[in-house]
């Protein structure tokens, strides 16, 4: 698949991961995410919680799943699925507490449904998706080396 300007490539200890992000499903998430990437948070922060079978979360710069970039974010739920490769924000119990995290699901999740802000989907490297250390919290976890908009690239 081409690059394009919802193009998000993330380098992990595991391989790349490219993920095509979707604005038309939740525009406010995915400008705030651009923010993040292209100011670095992602860059070596590790995947804390991942469960087999179900996803993996990362986004957390204290790497123990209680942190955040400072700055929630109303929900923008939508019809869209919860399945393998779907990317979706974490979030506490209010709907309206996303911040920086988020998690990648390895099989279909339909109790999400509705319940979450999907924002993008892998398009590439879901086999190094399926490699990442599981564990709650997980022990030496793997971690995003960098984040970068494709269409940054030099």
């Amino acid at each position: 698949m081409a690059a394009s300007a919802e193009t998000l490539v993330l380098e992990t200890t595991k391989g790349r991961i490219v993920l095509e992000m979707r604005p038309d499903l939740a525009p406010n998430h995915v400008a705030r995410i651009k923010e993040l990437v292209r100011e670095g948070f992602y860059d070596n922060v590790v995947f804390h919680r991942v469960i087999d079978g179900f996803m993996a979360q990362t986004g957390c710069p204290q790497g123990t799943g209680t942190g955040g970039s400072g700055r929630k974010l109303n929900a923008e739920f939508s019809g869209e699925k919860h399945v393998r490769g779907t990317v979706s924000m974490a979030r506490a119990q209010n709907p309206d507490s996303g911040d920086s995290q988020f998690f990648i699901c390895f099989d279909r999740a339909p109790w999400l449904d509705g319940q979450y802000t999907v924002w993008a989907s892998v398009t590439e490297g879901m086999d190094n998706v399926d490699k990442i250390k599981r564990g709650e919290p997980v022990a030496d976890p793997d971690q995003i080396i960098s984040a970068r908009m494709a269409a940054d690239a030099k």
